[in-house]
C-alpha cells in the first residue's frame, strides 16, 4: 500500500509516522512549511499544490482536483492527513474514498471542526482526547477508527491541552495507520 501524506505546518504528525516505520511514497503540501524540510530530511518526495487564494473566490474543487492528480503521479492507495489546512471538496475523496485518514484533537463526535481544543475548554469539559477517523466530505463525521482519553486539568489553556492531546496522537495515529494499511492489504 502506497501512502501519501497531507501536511501544512510544522510536520510533527507526519515525523510522528515516519517515526513508527511507516513506509511514506509522498509528502504533499498546500503551502511552503517546516513538513518539506522533514520530508527533505527523510528523503520522502515532496510535492507542493500550492493555495494561494482564502478567500470566497478559492476553488475548492479545482483545488482538490489538483490535489488528485499530484497524488495519482505517486500511484497512492492512502491517504492520511497530517494537520493539512485547507478543507477538500468531493473529487478528492470520491478518488480515495473509504481511504483517507485524519486525526482530530477531541472525542468525536464531540467538538468537530477546527476549535476542537479551545471547544472543550469552553464547555469545561474533565475529559477530551484525540480521534483517528476515515475522513469524509463532512467534516469530521467520518467512521471512528480509534479514540484515546485525555484528561483536562482545572489549570489546562488551549496551548497545554492541544500539547498533550498531541503527545497522544503522535502514538495513536501511527499505530491505526499501520494497522489500516495492513487490513487493506489482507483484502487486496
Amino acid at each position: 500500500m502506497r501512502l501519501a501524506v497531507l501536511a501544512s505546518g510544522t510536520g510533527s504528525i507526519y515525523k510522528a509516522i515516519v517515526d513508527a516505520n511507516i513506509d511514506v511514497a509522498v509528502v504533499l503540501v498546500d503551502r511552503p512549511c517546516a513538513a518539506i524540510d522533514l520530508a527533505n530530511t527523510n528523503q520522502t518526495p515532496c510535492i507542493t499544490v500550492e493555495r494561494t487564494q482564502f478567500g470566497p473566490e478559492f476553488d475548492r474543487t479545482k483545488f482538490s482536483c489538483d490535489v488528485v492528480a499530484a497524488l495519482t503521479e505517486f500511484n497512492i492507495d492512502v491517504v492520511a492527513m497530517a494537520g493539512f489546512g485547507t478543507v477538500l471538496d468531493a473529487p478528492f475523496f470520491e478518488a480515495y474514498e473509504g481511504r483517507v485518514l485524519n486525526t482530530h484533537p477531541a472525542l468525536l463526535p464531540s467538538f468537530p471542526g477546527w476549535h476542537g481544543v479551545r471547544d472543550a475548554l469552553r464547555r469545561g469539559v474533565k475529559i477530551t482526547g484525540c480521534t483517528v477517523h476515515i475522513a469524509t466530505l463532512d467534516v469530521d463525521e467520518g467512521p471512528i477508527l480509534a479514540q484515546a482519553a485525555v484528561a483536562v486539568f482545572d489549570d489546562d489553556n488551549e496551548a497545554t491541552l492541544h500539547e498533550r492531546i498531541k503527545s497522544t496522537e503522535r502514538h495513536l495515529y501511527p499505530d491505526t495507520i499501520k494497522k489500516f494499511l495492513t487490513d487493506m492489504e489482507a483484502h487486496t
